[in-house]
């Protein structure tokens, strides 16, 4: 637990809600601490120099102390460096929130995830709808892997046996990877299962990661859905029925 105080931490501000009529309590995304709650006392006053930075999707620097569950927020300061994101990207942002508030216990630092967080918030700001989707896959993957939910992408997850190049093989929630049947809606190569493994475990694991996402987005992205959506324990995350609802008008 933390019991000084500590100052210029990057942080992102994944959840607000409201404790009092002029104070809030945030959901905070640090990379040093991993995810901390925070009381921004004031914080909702017209004159309160928190009212237009502690939001989400925006790099902050912060100052906070305390030892209780939920400390106190002593500062913030926008770093700049990217708009907010608009449109899909913005959801896209929310998305990537409510999984880490979902799976993320607090006090369990990631800096490596932190990181690729803010790369990927960073590719939402630059509304690239070509990169959208992969640097999503590729964070799905940093998050389930950093937090130990990924099982080892170069064997079957049941016999330890290695991965035919050409044979088709599924990730499923319970039973890890295993060779493709018949009836199972999405599949990929053990080449491509390989190559992911190889990214995970680079020097530059992010951005190997997303290249190796390129060729394979549609069946790779089913099955980290049915994958993230069982450790969440729900059967359609709020922001993607947000996007479902919002599709249909």
């Amino acid at each position: 637990m933390v019991t000084k105080r500590i100052s210029d931490e990057p942080a992102y501000v994944l959840h607000r809600y409201d404790w009092s009529e002029s104070s809030l309590i945030l959901e905070v995304f640090t990379r040093s601490y991993g995810r901390v709650a925070l009381i921004a006392r004031g914080a909702k006053k017209p004159s309160s120099n928190f009212r237009p930075i502690l939001l989400p999707l925006q790099p902050l620097h912060i100052a906070f102390g305390g030892d209780a569950e939920i400390r106190m927020l002593k500062g913030a300061e926008w770093q700049g460096g990217h708009v907010m994101p608009t449109g899909d990207a913005l959801l896209s942002g929310y998305y990537l929130n409510e999984l880490l508030m979902r799976l993320l216990a607090r006090d369990d630092p990631h800096p490596a995830l932190f990181d690729a967080y803010a790369a990927t918030v960073q590719l939402l700001a630059s509304q690239s709808i070509d990169t959208l989707q992969v640097a999503l896959r590729a964070f799905e993957l940093r998050l389930l892997r950093d937090i130990g939910l990924l099982p080892s992408l170069d064997a079957q997850t049941g016999t330890l046996s290695e991965l035919e190049p050409d044979t088709q093989y599924v990730l499923l929630a319970e039973a890890g990877l295993r060779e493709a049947h018949d009836d199972d809606r999405a599949s990929m190569s053990g080449t491509q299962w390989q190559a992911l493994q190889e990214a995970l475990d680079g020097d530059a694991p992010f951005s190997d990661t997303m290249h190796a996402c390129v060729n394979s987005l549609p069946e790779l992205k089913a099955q980290l859905r049915v994958l993230l959506h069982y450790h969440c324990d729900v059967k359609v995350l709020k922001t993607r029925q947000m996007m479902r609802d919002l599709q249909a008008f």
